[in-house]
């Protein structure tokens, strides 16, 4: 056998010209780029230290043979020729990675099967001895791609994937393989900054890939040291003296990496789940002395100004796959950049988003952007020099104001802390100086007539909802069609809905303008961007109903006309609360004294609720929901009312129909349409209008009244329930002024007996 190899090193794609640096650098010669791949001449002591050293490749493939072929035939025969008696033995075991097609072979099961089937052929013995298949852990693994009419046959000298380096047993919802975050640290200059003594920091670790794979740089370790099993362990063409060789200098130069003074690799992460996986991840590293991971939320890292540190602070922020991540997105990546510009000045930072827009939004420009590909997703990693002038703010800020912020920030920077005790010897920690005040980020034009338009809105409702004690109102609906949200406020919460854009708006101007929106909401209405949730509300079709959304569980208490009530921002499309129905209920909270109040499709039966604030005699519920109904119970107890008020669950026209009471106050706001598990067929209010008003005007008592509203835009009342009750809209007089603007909400009206 020849003393040198072809060598195809495989990899992600986009990292071709990182990985082909790095092979050059361990010693692989005539080195060319191909996709996803890069190809060379080596001998074995290279190919050895590819395995070892390499911190971008998946595999590292040994060519055995090149040959043509025109089909299934030509592929058994050209893999036969081979003399498989000098890789492997015949008891041995052996698995088969087939790719490509053509030449006949469409099915990649199909040509591993003969690939196979040539092999064992070749080493069966006399007395039927031959390898058998194990797709885990076999003695060898051959690779064989076909490329337009061309086979490659190799000998995959890593096993499993070199990504796989084996810290990292546990990991979070949406891990970095080892090797992008590798190439990422190499891109973002880690290996210069960790060379000049620099600190790292990442303010969103999830279980730590960063961390380990920054430290093992800068200890100078071998990321597949701790290896023990590799694809050339059971070959025959193994060379076990020349690769322990090269083992044992990896594991000095190692020793002598983690001897030196540890450098300050920090990271934190929000989600305590994370915090120890991503700790016994360290350790399995053998990296505890230089990686230190807390819990925190992105505003509280903390590098050091106190010992004049620099470094690199680098991150992966989620990118948002779930309908309602966009606000959080906006305000984590804004907050991001606001940490970078109290903390961090004079730092680099890295940022690997798959949301670029959203990157676009820290307030603070990148330098230098790079394409890389996580999977199927394409990402950009953004590098930034945390520089003052970069700095992306409402204001332009005067050549003398930036000097001054330096000064301070030197002077900071030069004073070195009293380090003071506690009576057990430890150092206690200083109180952490207060945080300079960030400017906030430049709304663009588009983003600042929004916020104008929100003030204007906020200034005028603002007195109306002082005047009438009204805590929850809409505050915005569509005024500007571009900006196509609904805002309301609740309390101290902004909810916010987005209708989805019609198809004819080009969907990334759309998300443009719900970023200018969402960065100008908590300006605007002066509330903190933790506390903004977004929705978004598609046009409904057949039979399709919204579904939940979140189950974070998450309640919030809110006042209405005397009486309290609970509200859950995150976790359903509605709150709990139809805030259009505010004059309706307070209407029946000042006509149910005496009565008794009958409330069908009642949701969360804040009707109810209020007509027995209002002393109705009794209440009864109905809703086929149990969710809604424990929600209902909830807000009877949290009124101290119990006794007097039933919930009932079930399909309402099924229960109508074997109700035998009598009710004197009843109030129906049916959905647009119900399919529900529970109901046989669907509810469709504009078909069953007048069976759902004939069964409860049947309950209704001498004298009663009943109201009737629902929301479906294109409803018409039957001409034929004119004729049997007596009928008044009173869709005017139950729209408040923070709803005046969108007339066709709903619509209400007032039946009784003729």
């Amino acid at each position: 056998m020849s003393d040198r190899y072809e060598i195809f090193l495989t990899c992600p794609k986009g990292l071709e010209g990182l990985l082909i640096e790095e092979a050059v650098g361990l010693g692989l010669e005539q080195a060319r780029e191909h996709t996803s791949a890069v190809r060379g001449m080596a001998d074995m002591e290279t190919a050895y230290r590819l395995c070892l050293w390499s911190r971008l490749a998946n595999r590292v493939l040994l060519v055995l043979k090149r040959f043509s072929m025109k089909d299934a035939e030509d592929l058994y025969h050209g893999v036969l020729d081979v003399d498989w008696q000098d890789h492997m033995l015949a008891d041995g075991t052996l698995a088969v990675e087939f790719s490509g097609h053509g030449s006949g072979i469409d099915n990649t099961h199909f040509g591993a099967l003969k690939v196979k089937d040539a092999i064992v052929d070749k080493l069966r013995t006399p007395t039927g001895e031959r390898p058998s298949v194990d797709k885990l852990n076999p003695d060898l693994r051959i690779h064989l791609r076909l490329d337009r009419g061309e086979a490659i046959l190799s000998l995959d000298l890593s096993g499993h994937s070199l990504h796989q380096r084996g810290y990292r047993l546990q990991q979070g919802a949406a891990p970095l393989k080892e090797n992008l975050a590798a190439a990422i640290l190499i891109r973002s200059g880690w290996p210069r900054i960790a060379a000049e003594g620099g600190a790292l920091a990442d303010p969103m670790c999830g279980v730590g890939t960063f961390l380990v794979e920054a430290a093992m740089i800068a200890a100078d370790i071998a990321p597949n040291l701790k290896r023990e099993q590799w694809g050339f362990t059971a070959w025959l063409g193994h060379v076990p003296a020349l690769w322990r060789k090269l083992h044992d200098e990896a594991l000095a130069r190692a020793q002598a990496g983690l001897a030196k003074p540890p450098l300050w690799i920090r990271g934190y992460e929000a989600d305590p789940r994370l915090i120890q996986p991503g700790r016994n991840n360290v350790e399995r590293a053998g990296l505890s002395e230089w990686i230190k991971i807390y819990q925190g939320e992105v505003g509280t890292f903390e590098p050091r100004p106190d010992q004049n540190q620099k470094g690199l602070v680098i991150c992966n922020p989620p990118y948002g796959e779930r309908l309602g991540d966009e606000a959080s997105l906006l305000y984590l990546y804004q907050n991001l950049g606001e940490r970078l510009r109290q903390a961090c000045l004079n730092w680099e930072a890295a940022v690997f988003t798959g949301a670029p827009d959203l990157g676009k939004r820290m307030g603070i420009r990148s330098h230098k952007q790079y394409s890389f590909w996580n999977g199927a997703l394409p990402c950009k990693l953004l590098l930034i020099k945390v520089l003052p002038d970069q700095f992306v703010t409402g204001e332009r800020r005067t050549a003398e104001q930036r000097q001054v912020e330096r000064e301070q920030a030197q002077a900071a920077a030069d004073e070195v802390p009293v380090r003071q005790y506690n009576k057990n010897g430890n150092p206690i920690k200083p109180a952490p100086a207060p945080a300079p005040v960030v400017e906030q980020a430049r709304l663009s034009e588009g983003g600042q007539m929004f916020a104008n338009r929100l003030q204007k809105n906020l200034k005028q409702l603002g007195k109306w909802a002082k005047r009438e004690g009204i805590e929850c109102y809409r505050v915005y609906d569509a005024d500007m069609p571009e900006y196509s949200l609904a805002i309301d406020l609740y309390q101290d919460w902004v909810h916010v809905q987005e209708y989805a854009a019609p198809k004819s708006v080009d969907p990334e101007k759309a998300q443009a303008r719900l970023f200018d929106a969402l960065a100008a909401i908590p300006q605007a209405l002066n509330v903190d961007k933790s506390r903004v949730v977004i929705k978004r509300r598609e046009r409904q079709s057949g039979t399709k109903q919204y579904e939940r959304q979140s189950a974070q569980g998450q309640f919030t208490e809110v006042r209405e006309g005397g009486i309290k009530l609970l509200v859950n921002l995150t976790d359903y499309l509605d709150t709990g609360l139809f805030l259009d129905h505010r004059p309706m209920r307070m209407r029946i909270q000042q006509e149910a004294a005496g009565k008794r109040f009958l409330n069908l499709f009642c949701y969360t039966a804040t009707a109810s609720v209020h007509a027995a604030k209002g002393g109705a005699r009794s209440t009864t519920s109905v809703d086929l929901s149990k969710t809604y109904l424990d929600w209902a119970r909830r807000n009877f107890s949290l009124n101290g009312f119990s006794d007097k008020n039933r919930l009932e669950q079930g399909d309402v026209m099924a229960w109508l129909d074997s109700c035998r009471d009598e009710f004197d106050l009843i109030f129906i706001d049916p959905p647009t349409f119900s399919n529900s598990k529970r109901m046989e067929g669907v509810f469709d209010v504009q078909r069953d209008q007048v069976q759902l008003l004939d069964l409860a005007m049947a309950r209704l008592a001498p004298g009663g009244v009943l109201y009737f509203s629902n929301n479906f835009r294109k409803f018409q009342l039957d001409e034929n329930l004119a004729a049997r009750y007596q009928i008044e809209e009173i869709t005017a007089k139950t729209i408040d002024p923070d709803f005046a603007r969108n007339g066709k909400i709903h619509r209400a009206w007032k039946v009784t007996a003729r």
